[in-house]
C-alpha cells in the first residue's frame, strides 16, 4: 500500500526548482510569461519571496503603510499556480501564511490569479498544520479552483491520505464533482490506495458514472494505458468490488472489455471471479472479450475466457485454436483481408486524412483507431485522432490522445500543440498555457505555436476577470 509521505519526503524540493523555472523561463521571454511577471527586486517579487521563505519581518516591512488596495497590488503575482498567500501554505510556511491572514488581512479563501486557494495548495502537499490552521479560520472545505477540482480531488490525485482525511473530517464533499469525476474517479485513475480506503471507509459512492461515462472501476483500468502498472491497478479494482462496484456496468465499455483490449491477465482473472459477464460485447465493434484477445494474439486471455463465454455463432470450429483462427480471417467477405502490417496501417492512415478533408471527423478517428490496434507505438496517429475527437467535441478524449502523443515523441512540437488546444476547449487556460509554452521551449521561433500561447493567455486574464467580477478596461 502507498504510504502518505512524511513532511520531509514530500515534493517541495521538486516545487521550488518549478518556481525558479517558471521565473526564468517568464524572465527570457519576449512578452514576459502569462501573464507578465513583475521584475526581479521590485516590491512584488520581494513580497513573494518573502512568503515563500517564511520571512516575516520582510514581508511587515513590505506591507508597511500600504492600504487594501496596495496589499492586494503586492501580492498580485502568481508563479507555478499560486500567489504569496497560496505558494507559503504549499511550502509549510505557517507563520507567513499566519501573517499575511491575521496582520496583512488576507482572505484565507481568496484565489490566486490561477485560482488556486491556500487550503488546495496546503493539501497538495499535505501541509496539515497550514490545513489545520486554515480550517480552524474559516476556509471552505468544498471551494474548487477556477478548473473545478475541490481541495479533496487535489488531495485524491496526489495520495495525500492523511490530509483527504481531515478534509473529510471537517465537511468536505465525499463525491463532489468535476466534469462528473469524484475524488475516488481521481484516486482510482491515478492508483492512489491510501486515499481510495480514506474514500471509501466515507462512504464514497464506487458507481459514480463520469460524463464521459467511466466508473472509478473503469478509470483505474483505463489508466494502465497511460503507465499506471497493472499491479496498482489490480489493487484498485479488488478494493472497489469489495465497496460494491458494479462489474458489468457498460456506459462506454465494461470493465472486463477494457482489461482484455489493454491485455491485463490477472484483473482479467479477478473480474472474471468477481462476477464479470464475457458475453457482454464491445459498444462500437460487437466483439466479445474473448474475440478481442484472440485478435490480439492474446492467447492465455482466450484460454481464459472460453469457459466461461457462449459459443458464437460465427466461429464454427469453437476451441482456443479454432477461435485465433477465426480471428485472423476477414470477418465480412466483401471486405479486403486487414493484414497487420505496415501498408494496411498507411492505408488506414490514408483513410483518415482523406475523411478529415471531407471533415467527416468521426469517420476518421475510426480509421486512426483501426491503425492504432495495429501500430500503437506511432505517435502521429494519436495526433491525427486527437484533432478529430476535438472536432467532435470530445475534449477529453483528444487530450488522452494528446498526452499519449507526448509521452511516444516528446521531442515533437505536435503533440503540445494537440494538448494545449484540447485544453482550451477544457476551458482550462492555465495548463493549455503550461503546454504550448511547453512546445515553444522546443521551437522558440514557431509563429503558430506562440500565437496559440498568446490566446490562451488573453483567455486565462479574461476569465480571471470574469471571475473576480471586474471588466477589462479599454
Amino acid at each position: 500500500m502507498r504510504q502518505s509521505p512524511s513532511p520531509a519526503a514530500m515534493d517541495t524540493p521538486n516545487f521550488r526548482v518549478k518556481l525558479g523555472f517558471e521565473r526564468s523561463l517568464r524572465r527570457n521571454r519576449p512578452y514576459g510569461g502569462y501573464p507578465r511577471l513583475p521584475s526581479e527586486g521590485s516590491p512584488q517579487m520581494a513580497f513573494f519571496d518573502a512568503a515563500a521563505e517564511g520571512n516575516l519581518p520582510r514581508l511587515r516591512e513590505l506591507a508597511r503603510g500600504r492600504d487594501a488596495d496596495g496589499l492586494a497590488w503586492l501580492a498580485d503575482v502568481c508563479l507555478v499556480g499560486g500567489g504569496p498567500l497560496q505558494t507559503a501554505a504549499r511550502m509549510g510556511k505557517l507563520d507567513a501564511v499566519r501573517c499575511m491572514v491575521e496582520e496583512l488581512g488576507f482572505d484565507v479563501n481568496a484565489g490566486s490569479q490561477s485560482g488556486l486557494t491556500a487550503l488546495t495548495a496546503a493539501a497538495v502537499d499535505e501541509r496539515m498544520h497550514v490545513m489545520r490552521y486554515l480550517l480552524d479560520k474559516g476556509a471552505d472545505v468544498n471551494k474548487p479552483v477556477y478548473s473545478g477540482h475541490s481541495p479533496l480531488h487535489h488531495a485524491a490525485k496526489y495520495g495525500r491520505d492523511e490530509a483527504a482525511r481531515l478534509l473529510l473530517s471537517r465537511g468536505a464533499s465525499v463525491d463532489s464533482t468535476f466534469r462528473g469525476l469524484t475524488p475516488l474517479h481521481f484516486a482510482a485513475g491515478f492508483g492512489m490506495i491510501g486515499v481510495m480506503k480514506v474514500l471509501l471507509e466515507h462512504h464514497a459512492d464506487p458507481n459514480k458514472i463520469s460524463e464521459q461515462g467511466r466508473t472509478p472501476l473503469t478509470a483505474a483500468l483505463y489508466a494502465t494505458d497511460s503507465g499506471l502498472p497493472e499491479s496498482i491497478s489490480l489493487k484498485c479494482v479488488k478494493l472497489l468490488v469489495e465497496a460494491g462496484t458494479d462489474v458489468n456496468a457498460a456506459n462506454i465499455e465494461t470493465p472486463l472489455v477494457i482489461a482484455t483490449s489493454y491485455g491485463l491477465t490477472d484483473c482479467v482473472k479477478y473480474l472474471l471471479k468477481a462476477g464479470a459477464d464475457p458475453n457482454i460485447p464491445h459498444i462500437h465493434t460487437g466483439a466479445k472479450p474473448i474475440e478481442l484477445a484472440a485478435i490480439r494474439g492474446r492467447r492465455k486471455l482466450v484460454e481464459l475466457l472460453f469457459p466461461l463465454t457462449s459459443p458464437i455463432q460465427t466461429v464454427r470450429n469453437w476451441t482456443v485454436e479454432g477461435i485465433i483462427a477465426h480471428a485472423k480471417r476477414p470477418s465480412k467477405p466483401s471486405k479486403p483481408t486487414v493484414k497487420h502490417d505496415k501498408s494496411t496501417k498507411v492505408q488506414l492512415k490514408s483513410f483518415g486524412e482523406k475523411a478529415i478533408k471531407r471533415k467527416d471527423y468521426h469517420g476518421a478517428s475510426k480509421f486512426y483507431t483501426e491503425a492504432i490496434e495495429l501500430d500503437p507505438s506511432d505517435a502521429t496517429l494519436y495526433s491525427n485522432r486527437s484533432l478529430c475527437y476535438l472536432q467532435t467535441t470530445e475534449a477529453d478524449k483528444a487530450l488522452h490522445d494528446a498526452n499519449t502523443c507526448i509521452k511516444l515523441r516528446p521531442e515533437w512540437i505536435k503533440g503540445y500543440y494537440r494538448k494545449g488546444a484540447a485544453l482550451m476547449s477544457l476551458e482550462d487556460y492555465k495548463e493549455a498555457c503550461d503546454a504550448f509554452m511547453a512546445g515553444l521551449q522546443l521551437d522558440p521561433g514557431n509563429a503558430e505555436m506562440e500565437k496559440v500561447f498568446m490566446e490562451a493567455v488573453e483567455e486565462m486574464k479574461k476569465d480571471h476577470l470574469a471571475r473576480k467580477g471586474s471588466k477589462p478596461s479599454d
